[in-house]
């Protein structure tokens, strides 16, 4: 039996996510005063993608149960008529598991831990990991594709990589 690969978790930055999607965060963001200056707007903080036959936004709130490290990651998906943004509701902590596509199948795998304020935009196609919440139950708003056609591909693992911290 093959050993399994270890993947370990490394903190996300802008650059470093880039070939995944955007990171959904206040810093550098262009951002300008609304609501008679009472409120600060950050502006256009991601590219949603629409695809597919009569797509539509959805805005939904994930509540996930927390995963221990080390994790062995059974599954990934991805969302090929579409984009998917996650977006934390509390400070608890949480991964974004991504991974490169090669004909079909994810490889090179990497593990991110956002910050504190910081969330995530995963780019059409992009082959990631499900909700991953440490810690405790955690709550996240999405927004991705509703409409017709399958938005949904998984692969599962023969042997799985190994997220450690």
């Amino acid at each position: 039996m093959t050993d399994a690969i270890h993947i370990h978790i490394e903190p996300l930055t802008a650059e470093a996510f880039a070939p995944f999607g955007q990171v959904i965060e206040r810093a550098g963001a262009h951002h300008y005063p609304i609501n008679a200056g009472m409120t600060e707007r950050y502006h256009d903080l991601a590219r949603i993608e629409l695809g597919g036959v009569h797509p539509r936004p959805l805005i939904s709130i994930f509540h996930g149960q927390p995963y221990q490290l080390p994790l062995a990651l059974k599954l990934v998906e991805r969302h090929p008529l579409g984009s998917q943004a996650f977006f934390p509701l509390s400070d608890s902590p949480w991964l974004v598991i991504v991974a490169e596509d090669d004909g079909g199948t994810p490889v090179r795998l990497r593990a991110f831990r956002p910050a504190s304020g910081q969330g995530v935009n995963i780019a059409m196609n992009t082959w990631h990991g499900v909700l991953t919440p440490l810690e405790r139950d955690s709550a996240y708003l999405v927004v991705d594709r509703g409409g017709e056609g399958d938005n949904l591909e998984e692969h599962h693992f023969a042997v799985p990589p190994v997220i450690v911290a």
